[in-house]
C-alpha cells in the first residue's frame, strides 16, 4: 500500500467515525425525546386517574348519604380532608371529594420515572374559580401537581366539581 492509498483509508475511517458519531448522537436525542414524551402521558395519565377517581365521590361528607339544602351542612373550610376511619396512604378508602386534600404519594414503579403526587381541595366561588373561597359554596377545586424530579418538569392539573340539589 503506498502513500497515497494509507491518507485515503485514515480519511475514509475519519470521515466514517464522523459519521457514526453523529448517528449515535442523533439516536441519544431521540431516545431521549421519546422519553420525555412518555413520561410527559403517564403524568398526564396519573392527574387524570386521580381527578376522576375524586369525581366518582361524594361531593361532601355530609353529602355521601343524605343531600343538603344549606351551606352550613357542609364540611367547614379548616375540615376539608380526611375524615375518621379514612387511611391517608390508601385512596381506596376516600369516599368524598375533599378526602383528596392534602394527599401525597410517591409512584415508584418505574426506577426512571418516579412521581411525586400531591393534591389540594378548595372551594370556590362561581364568580372566582381560580382563586380560593374562605368559606363553603357548592363548587370545590381538585389541584392535582405530578412532578418527576428527575426530568425537572411538572405538571398541574384542576376541576371543579359542583353540588346539585333537587327538591
Amino acid at each position: 500500500m503506498n502513500t497515497g492509498q494509507m491518507i485515503l483509508t485514515i480519511g475514509a475511517l475519519l470521515l466514517l467515525s464522523t459519521v457514526m458519531l453523529r448517528v449515535n448522537s442523533n439516536n441519544f436525542s431521540t431516545e431521549s425525546v421519546r422519553d420525555e414524551a412518555r413520561f410527559g402521558v403517564m403524568a398526564t395519565s396519573i392527574v387524570t386517574s386521580i381527578i376522576e377517581q375524586a369525581k366518582n365521590c361524594a361531593f361532601d361528607a355530609n353529602t355521601d348519604s343524605n343531600s343538603v339544602s344549606s351551606l352550613s351542612d357542609l364540611t367547614s373550610v379548616f375540615d376539608l380532608g380526611l375524615d375518621a376511619g379514612e387511611n391517608s396512604a390508601d385512596i381506596k378508602t376516600f369516599n368524598d371529594f375533599d378526602d383528596f386534600d392534602g394527599y401525597t404519594e410517591i409512584d415508584s414503579t418505574m426506577p426512571l420515572a418516579i412521581f411525586e403526587i400531591s393534591c389540594s381541595v378548595d372551594y370556590v366561588s362561581k364568580s372566582d374559580l381560580m382563586g380560593v373561597s374562605s368559606v363553603p359554596t357548592w363548587h370545590k377545586k381538585i389541584s392535582v401537581t405530578v412532578a418527576n424530579p428527575s426530568l425537572g418538569d411538572t405538571l398541574k392539573g384542576a376541576s371543579i366539581y359542583s353540588y346539585w340539589f333537587f327538591r
